[in-house]
């Protein structure tokens, strides 16, 4: 690993020099160095909750989808709220390593778990660790980086984030198979040795963005525009009609794209026990992690537009895949090709934002952005659980099949043309 400088000398587009690592700047390196051991820890304890819930709990598919669907769209409240008190207060740093924070010292408490209330409660207070920093932790990106090399850099954060979870995956698969030795449903002491195990990155999580990560502010914004970036909006009334047409879409979508607690049921359902449901998420990861940067990398070169609507169209295919399969060896193929919709998607996604928002607002446009994403998940969910629960376990996947390409069809029509952020 090295250091690399590159300078920008043209005078009429004069920019900031930037000092990077993998091709990418300081502080996004160790963002997305944070995130994979956020997403370590996050994975090997919260993946097979589901199963936890199910297996151990005794827990109806209704209630696992309400307990998501809480968690999730409760904290998306504050997403709202955590990019608001970014713009306002220029403490994107402070207000990320707080997120990160208040999730690690969550988790512990998932040990002593023996009813649902308490596994609601702790996600609940995981997910409000979420909301606060995911916000401001997006803007900072955006404000350490170029808009030449937006994509990349997200991309690269989306990567490294997904890694995390490989690498948590495949850790809650070992100690999953050293202490089930092939049982199909999930035990008490694997899922307790889980959450001890998964609770040390993530206290490396937050000594690493409290450490190396710098803060970034206002006007001396990496992300601010050149003279030769186009502005899509103005700071004043930039919630345009643009942007409200993009969040439309973006809920449309996002109605049919439930918790991936249906997935993991899915996989059970057709036959995978608990060890082999870890090893298609590891197999979903990589595929993950190695689209992402040369997804974001294509939408710096291409426009994001076409990407994202392609990307829900794959994801269309794979939920209808999802539906109909009937084997254990199609969950597999499903799976890594979900993984080629999250990897197209994620981190272009988050860039168009960068795109279509002023420096100076940008925390607030992301958490607009995650915030409706995540308030979504909670009748996307409720949805998916009902669906289930009175019709079958194909219909969710049908019926998130459907939104998709509906959504997808609506981004092409609503925003014609190239660009970035077109």
């Amino acid at each position: 690993m090295h250091a690399m400088v590159e300078q920008k000398t043209t005078p009429a587009t004069q920019k900031p020099t930037y000092k990077k690592v993998l091709k990418v700047p300081r502080n996004v390196f160790f963002l997305a160095l944070t995130s994979l051991f956020q997403d370590l820890s996050g994975e090997m304890i919260f993946t097979i909750m589901p199963l936890f819930l199910a297996n151990v709990l005794g827990v109806a598919t209704s209630v696992i989808g309400l307990i998501t669907g809480i968690s999730d769209s409760t904290s998306s409240l504050l997403k709202l709220a955590g990019g608001w008190l970014a713009d306002r207060s220029g403490k994107r740093k402070a207000l990320t390593t707080l997120g990160y924070s208040i999730s690690t010292v969550a988790k512990p408490f998932l040990y002593f778990a023996n009813g649902w209330g308490i596994v609601l409660a702790v996600r609940f207070t995981d997910r409000i660790g979420k909301g606060v920093r995911t916000a401001p932790r997006d803007a900072l990106i955006a404000a350490s980086t170029s808009s030449t090399d937006r994509g990349r850099s997200f991309g690269f954060h989306r990567a490294l984030d997904t890694l995390g979870a490989v690498f948590g995956l495949a850790g809650a698969a070992l100690i999953v198979y050293l202490l089930e030795r092939g049982n199909l449903g999930l035990t008490r002491p694997a899922f307790q040795m889980l959450v001890l195990v998964g609770l040390v990155p993530g206290v490396i999580a937050v000594i690493m963005v409290a450490v190396f990560v710098r803060e970034v502010n206002g006007s001396r914004s990496r992300g601010i525009s050149s003279a030769g970036e186009a502005t899509q909006v103005s700071a004043k009334g930039w919630l345009n009609r643009r942007f409200k047409l993009f969040l439309a879409v973006v809920v449309l979508f996002s109605l049919g794209n439930s918790s991936d607690a249906f997935l993991i049921l899915r996989a059970q359902d057709l036959g995978l026990s608990v060890f082999h449901v870890l090893l298609v998420l590891v197999a979903f990861n990589i595929v993950y992690a190695g689209v992402s940067t040369p997804a974001g990398v294509l939408s710096d070169k291409l426009g994001r537009r076409g990407i994202i609507a392609a990307g829900w169209a794959f994801y269309g295919a794979v939920y209808l895949g999802f539906a109909v399969a009937s084997a254990w060896w199609h969950v597999l193929a499903l799976f890594a090709l979900y993984g080629v919709y999250q990897g197209l998607t994620n981190g272009v996604l988050s860039a168009y934002v960068a795109d279509v928002a002023p420096p100076e607002k940008r925390g607030t446009a992301y958490g607009w952005y995650h915030g409706l994403v995540g308030i979504s998940l909670l009748p996307a969910s409720l949805i998916a659980g009902y669906l289930w629960q009175k019709i079958n376990p194909a219909a969710p996947f049908f019926f998130a099949s459907a939104l998709s390409l509906l959504a997808a069809t609506a981004f092409l029509t609503l925003f014609p043309g190239r660009g970035k952020a077109r």
